[in-house]
This record gives C-alpha cells, structure tokens and sequence, in this order.
C-alpha cells in the first residue's frame, strides 16, 4: 500500500489510497532551477504526456502536478524596491513555462 521514493535527495513515501482520491494542485512539487536550461529540461521531460499550466505550473502524465521555478525569479520578487518586484510578477503571470531573461527584463525595466 505504500512505496518510499527519492527525488534528487529528498525521501518521499507514498500511499495507495485507492481509486477514490485523485491528484489535484492542492498538492505539487517544487523544482528549484538555477538555469534556464534546468527549467526547459525539467519542463519538457515533466510535461510530456501531460498539460502545462499558467506561471511555470504543469501537469505530468499522471496528473501530479509541479511548479518549474527559477531561483532568480524567488530572488527578484523578494527585492525592496515593490515596482521591481511587481513588474516581475506580472511578467511572470503571463507565461507559461518560466523564462529567466524575460523576468529580468521586467526586473530591470524603468
């Protein structure tokens, strides 16, 4: 009824709860990336089969779903300065899979 899994070095445990409970994004996975070649490797390999969301959200093939985010992106909306870090914001609520150049460009608008 249940499987111990690890994914890249954190331990999970997952239990069979059987056809009535079903995957819904109350529920998803964080991947952290560092580069935007991270984020489209990640992007790519989890959302094949599956369906992407708005903000770097998607859904794998078995409906789990997962949030592709990139560290700079964390970094930039914790900036003081609100304008900056607004900007960022909606930069990002109009993409899809989350690009890093186009967050810093909104970063660094005037």
């Amino acid at each position: 009824m249940t499987v111990s899994f690890e994914l890249n070095g954190e331990a999970f445990v997952a239990l069979n709860g059987g056809p009535i409970y079903k995957f819904t994004p109350a529920v998803s996975f964080v991947v952290h990336c560092e580069t935007q070649e991270e984020v489209v490797t990640y992007w790519d390999k989890l959302s094949a089969g599956g369906a992407p969301n708005v903000c770097g959200w998607l859904q794998d093939k078995y409906g789990l779903s997962w949030q592709i985010v990139p560290n700079a992106l964390l970094r930039m909306i914790q900036d003081k300065d609100r304008n900056r870090a607004n900007r960022v914001v909606q930069a990002m609520l109009q993409m899809t899979k989350l690009d890093i150049a186009g967050l810093q460009a909104a970063y660094d608008a005037e």
